[in-house]
């Protein structure tokens, strides 16, 4: 087994995380992820509403009694959802971990600590891990450039931003971006984190409930196959290559603003390729780990093969390098 930190900080037998994934963190997925010892999180606002919640929770814990949580991602909107009403549901429900993401979790901190609930809060820089460590979350998930969503804007990759992060970090930390496998595991812990949290790999698994083609898509995919939306608009995103994203940077280029995208990159469109496996209906959310993903594998093929695999080469591949003079 492999244990660190983060395993015996938020309760769960491996290092591995599946992140909230709009349209994706649901009951199924989040159950087979935990059944295998992982960490998953339903994703908050996947759920029209707070009751709606409330019921993709208890499905949850039909399926599984091993621990998962919940994932609420607190972005700008012009009609923003009811995040308190989510909130409560979220305590209401008996959730015990929290994943928060996009705007600062301070305002909600007193309540989930008041619940007794962890909060694992998603990053993309140093500075920003520092000022989450500081107001108080329980760990960090930290994302690097290679990641699927919002990268950030400063382009740094994991193998500089995770080490860069273990250095000034005092809680537990875990590595996001261009990780699908048992390298990218063994890799993080060598570069200071606590495990992995993986997005893209898990799209492309069995319990995943988005079209088979959208995983076949994935598989067929190399590390070549994204675009970066939004970047002029400083709010980069990574998503699939398809016709709709190559399209987006072109009217970016062309100086568009967001008005002249907006219906191209609509939330209900991105929905249709993962509901009806339209490929090209939407703009959808992709790694550069789809280089790295060659199979469709359940939750627990894909959780004990990656810890099977990292276990060797820690005690084999890596230990038979050291030469004693």
């Amino acid at each position: 087994m492999l244990r660190t930190r983060f395993t015996e900080t938020f309760g769960v037998e491996v290092p591995i995380v599946q992140g909230g994934m709009m349209h994706v963190g649901r009951a199924g997925l989040v159950a087979a992820v935990a059944n295998a010892g992982g960490l998953g999180f339903i994703t908050a606002l996947t759920q029209p509403t707070p009751d709606d919640l409330r019921a993709e929770i208890a499905r949850t814990r039909e399926l599984t009694d091993k621990p998962f949580g919940v994932n609420v991602t607190i972005l700008p909107s012009i009609n923003p959802p009811p995040y308190t009403e989510y909130v409560r549901a979220i305590i209401d429900s008996g959730i015990k971990i929290v994943e928060t993401a996009g705007s600062n979790p301070e305002p909600f901190l007193p309540y989930y600590r008041e619940a007794g609930i962890k909060v694992l809060h998603k990053c993309t820089s140093v500075r920003h891990a520092l000022k989450a460590q500081k107001i108080g979350v329980d760990g960090v998930s930290i994302d690097g450039f290679e990641c699927a969503g919002h990268p950030g804007e400063d382009d740094i990759p994991g193998l500089i931003l995770i080490p860069a992060a273990a250095r000034v970090l005092d809680i537990p930390m875990i590595a996001s971006g261009g990780i699908a496998d048992a390298r990218g595991l063994v890799a993080a812990l060598a570069l200071g984190a606590d495990g992995v949290n993986m997005g893209t790999r898990f799209l492309c698994t069995q319990e995943s409930a988005i079209d088979q083609k959208v995983k076949e898509q994935i598989v067929a995919n190399s590390e070549l196959d994204t675009q970066l939306i939004f970047r002029t608009m400083r709010n980069t995103a990574r998503v699939a290559d398809n016709e709709i994203s190559r399209k987006v940077v072109e009217i970016e280029k062309a100086g568009g603003t967001f008005d002249d995208v907006r219906d191209l990159v609509a939330g209900a469109r991105g929905r249709r390729v993962f509901d009806e496996g339209d490929l090209d209906a939407g703009i959808w959310s992709a790694g550069l780990s789809q280089g790295l993903i060659h199979d469709i594998p359940s939750c627990a093929e894909l959780i004990a093969r990656m810890v099977a695999e990292a276990e060797e080469l820690i005690t084999a591949r890596l230990a038979d390098a050291v030469v004693v003079a």
